[in-house]
């Protein structure tokens, strides 16, 4: 993708997040994916093999339509390929989202409305949150901020400077499939395997530049950049997920906190290892340092990213 027409589509998502205006190509995504799902079910008693022929399904359309799309505007205008291109990429990031859904959640929190809280926090998060208590509020905020530093802002990122909108697209697709379908219960398991096991690949390397890019950033933040390296060699593999880990810990152990730790799903209680040491309590200041993190990281993904497409161009 062109250096510029990446830094727009930064630009677009900084001022803009998710606009309400603006149909999303992945609401698409997430309409097919429940579409090709109920027939996939009806059609196959091997769900492994349905939950396969589902991923496919789903990457063929969004390539084909997002490669045919370029096309088209390319047929017109190289200016609407490019505006195309920078709607397209824009699209795939979530710098801005992230931080305006979670910062929601911490106000509640501030304001002592902690039952508003759990209910918005619902929306962001996987687990159960009808019994958490304010600090248990705040570490799933600042885990899920975490963990989607990478799915939501630098594997998009390094995608596009890989592929351009394209391949960030096909990655959004199968990023969207795993958050639907790639759930560890008796109505995914199978079916959802093939999506859960193409994400966790397509994020082996972004998580774990996620994770050495807030090390980094935490010396200049002023965090504890050597604890934050310390505790991703030591905890990032003790989750089941081979990449949540990395951004996770790294944070972790740049703010000085434990994440992670048990939690419910879907009314179950699962053990989850705990990451970093809780040398301080989480608070509503934890949050708002794990956010300087994001953007950080963020912002030295971005210049790694162009630097590089430019030098490439030169």
């Amino acid at each position: 993708m062109q250096p510029t027409l990446l830094l727009i589509a930064v630009g677009l998502d900084l001022f803009f997040g998710d606009p309400r205006f603006l149909y999303h190509p992945v609401i698409f995504i997430g309409q097919m994916i429940t579409t090709f799902e109920a027939q996939l079910r009806q059609r196959f008693n091997d769900l492994r093999l349905a939950g396969i022929l589902l991923c496919l399904a789903v990457l063929l359309v969004t390539g084909g339509l997002t490669g045919g799309l370029l096309w088209l505007a390319g047929a017109v205008h190289p200016l609407l390929q490019a505006g195309v291109a920078v709607y397209l990429a824009f699209t795939t990031l979530a710098l801005r989202q992230l931080h305006k859904e979670s910062q929601i959640v911490v106000d509640l929190v501030a304001a002592g409305e902690l039952d508003d809280a759990r209910r918005a926090l619902s929306s962001i998060v996987g687990r159960d949150t009808a019994h958490l208590n304010e600090e248990e509020i705040l570490r799933a905020c600042i885990e899920t901020v975490a963990e989607n530093s990478s799915d939501g802002v630098i594997a998009p990122l390094f995608y596009l400077c890989l592929g351009g909108p394209i391949l960030a697209m096909l990655y959004k697709g199968v990023n969207t499939l795993d958050s639907m379908v790639g759930y560890k219960n008796d109505r995914f398991r199978d079916l959802g395997w093939a999506s859960a096991r193409l994400d966790d690949l397509l994020n082996l390397l972004p998580a774990r530049l996620t994770g050495v890019l807030i090390v980094i950033v935490a010396f200049p933040l002023g965090l504890n950049g050597w604890s934050a390296l310390k505790t991703m060699l030591r905890d990032a593999r003790k989750p089941s997920s081979p990449n949540a880990g990395y951004p996770e810990a790294a944070a972790a152990g740049a703010l000085d906190i434990g994440l992670g730790g048990p939690a419910i799903y879907f009314g179950r209680r699962m053990e989850k290892p705990t990451l970093g040491d809780s040398d301080r309590p989480i608070t509503v200041d934890s949050y708002r340092r794990m956010v300087h993190l994001l953007y950080a990281s963020s912002f030295l993904a971005l210049l790694i990213g162009v630097s590089l497409l430019w030098m490439l161009r030169g």
